[in-house]
């Protein structure tokens, strides 16, 4: 029972966490992540807020994960995207709405927390191996169908949010660079770390 729950508070923290990596990242203005500049491109566009769109797109990532991987489709994962997407709206629309953040280097300095926060809820997150973000399970699905490695597998998912931002005119930038380019080791960094403490957490 102390495992269960010290592995859901894992879970549960590290999607909070990320939400708000998600969300600094987006108000640094600098350039987002690809899928999450495919979200803003489309609340722009057509309406819904960001975190709408987070759960709309999960849910068709949900089942096309299922399709290429051939297998049942992962319903737990609706539970990672309602987390995200409701914390990414309340972090945009209540707990961060008065924060402006202005100059190149304050943009920065955001950007870079964004992406440190992101990656600590990362790794806090796949701790428990519950359900995966399904924007993770396309990559893992990729992976399992076509006898990819991970990177490569991960590149192609990024390559095809990448163009639907654009498509879609979202904040592509140079923060979207520096993020395609940090956040792989930041959670390579603080994956052991995180292990370690929920293992001492559990013990």
């Amino acid at each position: 029972m102390k495992a269960f729950l010290v592995k859901t508070l894992f879970y549960i923290l590290g999607l909070i966490i990320i939400s708000l990596g998600i969300t600094l990242t987006i108000k640094a203005d600098l350039g987002a992540g690809a899928w999450d500049a495919m979200n803003v491109g489309l609340t722009e566009i057509i309406g819904f807020t960001v975190g709408n769109w987070v759960i709309i797109i999960g849910s068709i990532l949900i089942g096309t994960n299922a399709l290429i991987a051939r297998e049942r489709p992962d319903i737990l994962a609706v539970i990672t995207i309602l987390i995200i997407g409701k914390m990414i709206d309340f972090w945009l629309v209540t707990g961060l709405v008065h924060v402006s953040i202005t100059g190149f280097l304050t943009q920065l300095v955001f950007l870079i927390l964004g992406i440190v926060i992101l990656a600590i809820g990362v790794s806090l997150y796949l701790q428990p191996n519950y359900s995966l973000n399904p924007i993770d399970g396309f990559m893992v699905a990729l992976q399992k169908r076509f006898s990819l490695s991970l990177t490569v597998a991960k590149t192609l998912t990024e390559g095809f949010a990448l163009i639907l931002a654009l498509f879609f005119g979202g904040p592509i930038g140079l923060g979207t660079v520096i993020i395609l380019v940090l956040i792989g080791p930041m959670i390579q960094f603080f994956d052991p770390k995180a292990e370690r403490v929920m293992n001492k957490l559990i013990a």
